[in-house]
């Protein structure tokens, strides 16, 4: 209807990211066949943090599973390229209650603190993912792992300007995972800051969401992810969600329309 709008997925924004995506797009890793993905936090730790808005499930939906594990299954369809078509889950709520800010007491809390689960990607490959406000020592790690026929990538956020990438066609001898510093001008993102070496935060991938918005506005184009995109992510969510509610046993995710592709 004329309206355009973006998701904030601000991961897909890291070069090293685009960069992955890249790589997976030009065949350098081969059919993909496993993928692996993880955000981990600790700030939950403490039994006496107080009962904020993000553990009632009347105000925040979800736990770990919405807030964290959004964005690892939006990187990881991303990198690879395919969507989720069925998961296995599970959730546990640690700490069932908490104080509450007031300080007049307990209040329960309804959302969960960690989850895990299997995935079966569109293309064949087979998933597991994790995402946790209770990995003890673990501010704001965020890692993906694609494993394919010829090669593999990693990304871990707390390096983030670096990206591994094994290369099946190299001599074994000498083979191994390569570090790539993502600063070069070629790499996505890159060129548009300083020369390469001197690195990029985690402040920038914001400026890169704002500047592919803007730019695609002034296009007419509709930026990426679109509310569809959301809302596939979400698709995959619900259905982790019915899964570990009913045993974890699996459970499909409903294919959007064409439209919403």
């Amino acid at each position: 209807h004329g309206v355009h709008a973006m998701v904030a997925f601000n991961y897909r924004r890291v070069p090293a990211v685009a960069l992955a995506r890249q790589l997976v797009q030009q065949g350098r890793i081969g059919q993909v066949r496993q993928v692996r993905a993880s955000y981990l936090q600790d700030w939950l730790v403490d039994p006496e943090y107080p009962l904020v808005w993000r553990l009632q499930a009347e105000r925040a939906g979800s736990g770990a599973l919405g807030d964290l594990g959004a964005h690892v299954v939006d990187l990881a369809q991303f990198v690879t390229g395919e969507r989720l078509c069925g998961v296995s889950g599970l959730t546990e709520t640690f700490v069932r209650d908490r104080p509450l800010p007031d300080s007049s007491g307990r209040g329960p809390v309804t959302v969960d603190d960690a989850a895990m689960f299997l995935g079966r990607f569109s293309g064949g490959a087979m998933a597991s993912f994790e995402a946790t406000r209770m990995a003890t020592g673990r501010k704001n790690s965020v890692r993906l792992e694609v494993n394919g026929s010829a090669g593999s990538l990693a990304f871990d956020l707390e390096s983030m300007n670096e990206l591994s990438f094994f290369d099946a066609a190299e001599d074994p001898g000498t083979a191994g995972f390569r570090r790539i510093l993502v600063t070069e001008p070629t790499h996505p993102y890159a060129g548009a800051w300083w020369p390469p070496g001197h690195l990029l935060g985690y402040e920038h991938t914001f400026t890169h969401e704002i500047a592919d918005l803007v730019r695609d506005l002034a296009a007419g184009t509709d930026p990426a992810p679109s509310f569809a995109d959301g809302l596939q992510v979400q698709l995959v969510l619900d259905a982790v969600a019915r899964s570990a509610s009913a045993g974890s046993g699996w459970a499909s995710v409903p294919v959007g329309t064409e439209e919403d592709a």
